[in-house]
């Protein structure tokens, strides 16, 4: 699973860090990032949940 962040669409409500802090963190400039490209299989159902949980769909995740 991969998992990527559309920048242009986060508006850094931080949802995603607060449910998968493994993959996801704020950036400086207040938006989100992924910092880990290639998450361990047992946080898969959190990246999913964050996938759901994005106000604005930022999101996303495909197979590698």
């Amino acid at each position: 699973m991969k998992a990527t962040v559309d920048r242009d669409l986060c508006i850094g409500c931080a949802l995603c860090e607060q449910t998968c802090p493994e993959v996801f963190r704020m950036g400086e400039d207040g938006l989100a990032m992924v910092i880990d490209e290639d998450p361990p299989v047992e946080t898969y159902p959190d990246v999913e949940a964050c996938v759901e949980l994005c106000p604005v769909a930022a999101i996303s995740v495909s197979a590698v």
